[in-house]
């Protein structure tokens, strides 16, 4: 036994040094993703770091200062043409064609401008010998952060981590965001709530950050404005990157009192949204990863949304971009990348209402770009896209705030996290001294302070 031990150690020593050679040699990027372009072209060789155009600043329109924002779509997909495209395509695009009338991608050139800073990189270079998970693979045990704990991912739970601890800065703000539920089909009746929300990532300060078995992954507070059924009440979360603890306290006007909400994670419904979002829904992945077993299947050549700055466009109505079955096609941009097939199957005992789970993660980034919720039958039952940009503030690092999740059953989708509509844009923070930017921030007796006005 010791024999075959030594072996196993042996071989992945074998890799790990195959994959520091990669990288030393050009092959590979620092993320571990291939450097160069596609047999023919239409994928292109990694170019570097996206910088905007001159004059732009935080809080200007970032489409107006991005440098191929004059670009014509190559061509589009819709449902008269897309099975010419469907090996490039997912069941869950598919699935969109066939259902939603006038449903459309436009496809453009491909760009591969997602970087990191130098110093995340060098994080990203430490962690490629000693990044771990812990033994059950669901948690992580050490890594330097901020920076891709595991570049050049080879399980399933290495590149969902590579994910969720993707680099937003140390936190994100804002002022106004709606999160939308399309109406029930022949109605014109939608949900439409508005919050203000804080995002928090304690291990994100500038520099290398260990992980000790008490930091939180991220936090975040809401506080809905509208519509009346919500207004007033607000909410502090604080997922832990160790074990599985997900404290969570909600502010309830009507009792004029904060309550701990001891189930209120994995696939429980969001409060207002009529079963239409679970907790575990934003970013088309969010939270603990353990109910699932978690396998990279292969990876393929697939239009995804990229560069999506549509989506970013505050000034922009609500509207302008959420029509009653979809997305409108002129506020997304798809481009064809290489992606990771990441498929999460539930595991036995186990209880969600989604039987398997798959992601399509970004090659260069471990950005979920796309990606399907199958049901207790197996049925395609949802089918969700994440809109990335580049961060110009936080040194051209790639990020996904907005996105969108159609229900194929119902026929409703979610929008959410997208400030269309809003009149200001998200606020990245590479640092902050703002109290907002603390873990008692995030604590049920700052909720109450906050709530009881």
């Amino acid at each position: 036994m010791k024999r075959l031990a030594r072996l196993g150690a042996l071989a992945a020593l074998s890799v790990l040094v195959a994959s520091v050679w990669a990288q030393s040699s050009g092959e590979l990027t620092v993320t571990g993703a291939e450097r160069g372009a596609n047999k023919d072209g239409t994928i292109p060789a990694f170019g570097g770091t996206d910088v905007p155009e001159a004059g732009w600043s935080q809080g200007k329109v970032r489409a107006a200062y991005w440098k191929y924002k004059n670009e014509q779509p190559l061509f589009s997909i819709d449902a008269s043409n897309f099975a010419k495209y469907e090996d490039k395509l997912s069941p869950g695009q598919v699935a969109l064609f066939k259902q939603f009338k006038g449903y459309r991608m436009d496809v453009y050139p491909t760009h591969r401008d997602c970087s990191y800073p130098d110093w995340v990189q060098e994080n990203i270079k430490k962690n490629a010998v000693s990044a771990k998970l812990d033994q059950t693979g669901d948690h992580l045990q050490s890594a330097a952060l901020p920076g891709l704990p595991f570049p050049g991912a080879k399980s399933g739970q290495q590149a969902i981590w590579n994910y969720l601890t993707r680099y937003r800065g140390v936190g994100a703000e804002w002022n106004k965001v709606y999160t939308l539920v399309s109406p029930r089909p022949g109605s014109s009746d939608w949900i439409s709530a508005v919050s203000h929300q804080t995002l928090y990532f304690p291990w994100a300060k500038k520099g290398t950050n260990a992980l000790g078995p008490n930091d939180a992954l991220f936090s975040i507070y809401a506080g809905y404005d509208g519509p009346p059924a919500l207004a007033g009440q607000g909410l502090v979360q604080t997922y832990n990157y160790a074990n599985n603890e997900t404290p969570t306290y909600y502010y309830f006007p009507g009792q004029r009192r904060v309550r701990r909400m001891p189930s209120y994670d994995y696939d429980a419904p969001q409060i207002g949204f009529e079963n239409q979002y679970t907790v575990d829904e934003p970013w088309l992945f969010n939270g603990d990863i353990d109910r699932f077993d978690w396998k990279i299947v292969g990876k393929k050549e697939m239009y995804v949304p990229y560069n999506d700055f549509g989506m970013y466009d505050f000034k922009k109505s609500v509207g302008d971009v959420f029509k009653p079955d979809q997305v409108d096609p002129s506020a997304r941009r798809y481009e064809l990348h290489r992606v990771y097939v990441l498929e999460a199957t539930l595991k036995p005992n186990m209880r969600h209402i989604s039987q398997k789970k798959v992601l399509y993660l970004d090659e260069d980034t471990y950005l979920a770009l796309a990606g399907e919720d199958y049901d207790a039958q197996g049925k395609l039952w949802k089918a969700k896209e994440g809109y990335p940009i580049p961060v110009w503030e936080l040194g051209g690092t790639c990020d996904i705030e907005p996105f969108a999740q159609y229900n194929l059953t119902s026929g409703r989708y979610v929008a959410d996290q997208s400030v269309i509509g809003a009149g200001t844009d998200i606020r990245y923070l590479e640092t902050s001294s703002d109290p907002r930017f603390t873990a008692d921030y995030y604590s049920a007796e700052n909720l109450r302070s906050m709530s009881e006005r």
